[in-house]
């Protein structure tokens, strides 16, 4: 004890200086904001709250008449606290020069902008990257796309999306980490740390932004913008913990959202956004609201107008408006009408310029504006080795019968088939809003690049290719056009590559769908083939589980590669080829059925879970309970063989788990080896397993190697209905696996 003690006393001396720096930066800060405060007047101070789109070229002449006069002349006014949608250099340090050089106070601007998975390199799409359960690489990747994105003169995204969501209808599950609640919060950690970094006030990082706050991912049958109605239990242990995750990680900022939770707007929520954000988890940042929320309280029946809005929004905590201009136009009569107490203006600005602070904007402005760094940044062959490495880690190896993969270079004639597999664009996947079109390397092109000998027949014509950001993609249902080339095609080859899926566009936002099947006429072109040559790899692109059960049924291999960014085709051929062991699991669970969503793994028991004699039980008369293929499922090259199973208890502040996990294949493979709990009686009912702990290991053949988690009441205890988490007494049932489903498994007493 005397050891650790004096152990702990030079840590402290060595980091006192450290401490004493912040300590004193942080004093600084809150006195410069005193001070500015004070300066300030009302409608000045409502300008911070207020940010506005992007809406003229900045280098050309001013905005004569309309709004974007009147925005203009806000600007002038010192009445835009922030911009968005406006990037580039040249752009950003022009409209900074006008906020800081013309209003009065000179208070510069922040620059927000939707990176989501990466500007101009694209990384896989945030769902595939929780597919690689590598928090490093994700981390990483974040990283890339904060110095891509400061290059350009940003200093802000909103990202990441943290909506834990169970319903692959809903098409922003591309946004997020998956169905899990405890994957979910380790991945918030890892993005809010790569884009912000440890140290915010340096050039290439980016104030992070958790969204959307809260519960936007059980949007009712999966619809965009639609109802969200759920329980405090689901909300306090399902859906907030990833939040209080990025909170901890010292997140900038949160976005709310479109949704009415419990029939209240979330936008205008007091208990999500001062109660539960602001004074329980002590939250510093400020909160912004989702484009035009604020007036959209107003068609959600919940406020009168837009000046009713501006009222409901800032008392509950909203602290700047995106868009809707609710603030800027309503906020100082609401104030001045008595409706509005100005302390909550101050709040709200304090929130404001303390993060404007911190990014260092006050000490240089035009920090994020050097020209020569957007030059050098932009496409970095660094970069793309970057995403590369991400792209390889987020594919996951759904069925191998046969072990047909991996595919050997020079003994098979190989079909390639398929219009994806000749797309640049679609594998770039949705929320790209920075990059250019065309810029992915296809799956042609990847083979290419490893000198891979294939013929390639397009088939039937799928996707229009004029699908973009902002219009729905069109799906060829009838044009049968190529289906007769692409069968003769794979009759006479050894092996056919089909390179099937959705088209980038067809997930994110306003992109739900209630079908989960392959779109158009490629099942249709997948049976054809199938007839005539069953030596199939299906490379599998989407931005959502999909609904694939005659494909898992009747195809040997079946690669799930998402929408994999810049690199995809690089990263398919050296997984197809084996250059690469695939290593991904599955972060969301793969129904059989449409029918069968929302289905996830850490559901609760009914009470009549198990098979009877009659009908009377909790099951489907058309369809298993059982997923395709279930949360964290994911083969490799090689084989994992688990056993010894330990449990100890004898810790008086922990439970000590073990298995020993052995590679009894023939290649060097990662396993990412998971733990599941179930706490069988509980005064608020658990569900029938929930993951608590993950590792990634990586084993040579005939290896082995013991892992071992810890778990303690962090992982033991669950929030009840008042928002009080508590650990309970009682037998826990435990699960040590290769995914949600197949594992070793044991029981322990908690005393």
């Amino acid at each position: 004890m005397k050891a650790n003690l004096y152990y702990l006393l030079i840590i402290s001396l060595y980091f006192a200086p450290f401490n004493n720096c912040v300590m004193a930066q942080e004093k600084s800060i809150e006195k410069n904001i005193d001070s500015l405060l004070q300066q300030m007047t009302l409608e000045e101070k409502v300008g911070q709250m207020n940010q506005y789109n992007g809406f003229w070229d900045v280098t050309g002449p001013a905005p004569q008449g309309g709004n974007a006069e009147i925005k203009y002349e806000h600007l002038k006014k010192g009445l835009v606290g922030s911009m968005l949608n406006v990037v580039g250099t040249e752009e950003v340090r022009k409209l900074q020069k006008l906020v800081v050089e013309e209003t009065r106070l000179g208070i510069p601007l922040i620059f927000g902008y939707d990176v989501i998975h990466g500007y101009k390199t694209l990384a896989p799409i945030p769902l595939a990257e929780a597919a690689s359960w590598d928090m490093e690489a994700i981390e990483n990747s974040a990283k890339i796309a904060a110095q891509e994105a400061s290059a350009v003169g940003l200093n802000w995204t909103f990202a990441p999306m943290v909506d834990i969501s169970r319903d692959p209808r809903w098409g922003r599950v591309m946004e997020g980490g998956g169905e899990d609640t405890y994957l979910g919060a380790e991945i918030a950690k890892a993005r809010v740390k790569g884009f912000q970094g440890d140290d915010l006030s340096k050039p290439n990082t980016l104030a992070a932004c958790a969204k959307h706050f809260a519960a936007y991912g059980f949007a009712e049958a999966g619809k965009e913008y639609n109802t969200a109605d759920i329980g405090t239990s689901t909300l306090y242990n399902a859906v907030l913990p990833p939040f209080k995750a990025a909170v901890d990680a010292d997140v900038k900022t949160l976005m709310n959202g479109f949704n009415i939770l419990n029939g209240i707007p979330v936008t205008g929520n007091k208990m999500l956004q001062r109660d539960i954000l602001k004074e329980k988890w002590g939250f510093d940042g400020f909160v912004i609201s989702d484009w035009s929320s604020v007036g959209e309280m107003v068609p959600h029946g919940f406020a009168e107008d837009l000046k009713h809005a501006a009222e409901l929004g800032v008392k509950a905590g909203s602290d700047m408006d995106m868009e809707s201009s609710a603030y800027v136009l309503h906020l100082v009569e609401n104030v001045k009408e008595g409706k509005v107490d100005e302390s909550l203006i101050d709040d709200a600005v304090r929130r404001i310029l303390r993060v404007k602070f911190e990014l260092g904007l006050f000490e240089d402005p035009y920090k994020y504006c050097n020209e020569e760094r957007e030059k050098e940044e932009l496409y970095h062959e660094d970069h793309q080795a970057a995403v590369l490495d991400m792209a390889l880690k987020s594919i996951v190896l759904l069925k191998n019968d046969d072990n047909l993969l991996p595919l050997k270079k020079d003994q098979q004639k190989i079909a390639v088939i398929g219009q994806l597999a000749n797309d640049n664009n679609s594998s770039l996947g949705s929320w790209r809003l920075g990059s250019d079109n065309n810029t992915g390397v296809s799956v042609l092109e990847g083979l290419k690049n490893q000198s891979i000998n294939f013929s390639y027949e397009q088939g039937p014509r799928i996707f229009n290719e004029e699908a973009n950001f902002l219009n729905e993609v069109k799906v060829n249902e009838t044009d049968t056009s190529g289906m007769q080339e692409a069968v003769a095609l794979a009759k006479e080859s050894d092996v056919v590559l089909m390179v099937l899926g959705e088209h980038g566009f067809q997930s994110g936002e306003g992109r739900s769908r209630t079908q989960l099947d392959l779109p158009g006429l490629q099942l249709d072109l997948l049976k054809a083939v199938h007839e005539v040559n069953k030596n199939i790899v299906m490379i599998l692109m989407n931005g959502r589980p999909l609904a694939i059960h005659w494909e898992a049924e009747n195809i040997p291999a079946i690669l799930e590669t998402w929408q994999l960014g810049s690199q995809a085709g690089n990263a398919i051929t050296e997984a197809l080829f084996g250059d690469y062991n695939p290593s991904g699991k599955l972060p969301m669970t793969f129904p059989r059925s449409v029918g069968q969503v929302p289905i996830y793994y850490n559901h609760f028991s009914t009470g009549r879970p198990d098979p009877e004699s009659t009908v009377f039980w909790t099951h489907y008369g058309d369809e298993k309970n059982e997923p395709l293929f279930p949360f964290g499922y994911g083969l490799s090259y090689t084989t994992f063989k688990y056993t010894d199973l330990e449990i100890d208890t004898n810790n008086q502040n922990s439970i000590e788990v073990s298995a020993t996990i052995q590679n009894t294949g023939k290649v060097t493979g990662k396993e990412v080896v998971q733990l599941y709990i179930h706490d069988k009686v509980a005064s608020v009912v658990r569900p029938v397993k929930e993951l608590k702990g993950f590792q990634k290991i990586s084993l040579a053949p005939g290896a082995s190697q013991k892992v071992t988690f810890i778990l303690t009441d962090k992982e033991l205890g669950f929030y009840n209905h008042d928002y009080e988490f508590v650990v309970e007494p009682g037998t826990f049932g435990v699960m040590v696996g290769t995914n949600s489903q197949e594992g070793l498994t044991g029981t322990f007493v908690l005393n």
